[in-house]
This record gives C-alpha cells, sequence and structure tokens, in this order.
C-alpha cells in the first residue's frame, strides 16, 4: 500500500498545525488580556491627569483678581486685539 506513508504524513501535519494553532491561541489570549491590563491602567492614568488639570485651572482662576478673568469661557473678551468688546448703554 504506496498510499499509507501520505496519509501518515498528512495526519501528522495535522496534528502540529493543530498543536502550532493552539499555541497561536493561547498567546494571543494573554497578549489580549496583557493589552485590556495595560489600557485600563493608561485610562485610569489619563482619567486622573485631566482631573488634576481642572483642579489646576480652577485654582489658578481663584487666585487671580476678577478683572484680570480672561479666558475662553468669556465670549465678550477679544482675544485678537485683546479688548472687551461688549457695549454698554451708560
Amino acid at each position: 500500500m504506496p498510499y499509507t506513508p501520505t496519509l501518515a504524513l498528512i495526519a501528522f501535519g495535522l496534528i502540529v498545525l493543530v498543536a502550532i494553532g493552539v499555541r497561536v491561541i493561547r498567546s494571543l489570549r494573554r497578549f489580549a488580556s496583557a493589552r485590556t491590563l495595560v489600557g485600563d491602567r493608561v485610562g485610569d492614568r489619563v482619567g486622573l491627569l485631566k482631573a488634576r488639570t481642572a483642579a489646576l485651572k480652577v485654582a489658578i482662576a481663584q487666585r487671580r483678581p476678577s478683572g484680570q478673568a480672561r479666558t475662553r469661557a468669556n465670549p465678550a473678551y477679544d482675544r485678537r486685539r485683546g479688548a472687551d468688546r461688549r457695549t454698554s448703554n451708560a
């Protein structure tokens, strides 16, 4: 039976292919869990950094006198000319 070695070789190849596939899938699962862990930690740290930045902006705004509080939140302040665009009725 000349086809027996060919069938044995094909079976061996399939077994090796399945073994390699199982190892690759395990590695991909570990990589996915590590990626999720790193993504969560980075997201947490970015959130903390944003909160600290916002708190710092509030603290700086509170220390300024009210006449110097010219920010993007004040639409009457013209940033190009550096002047107040409000008109008064007086």
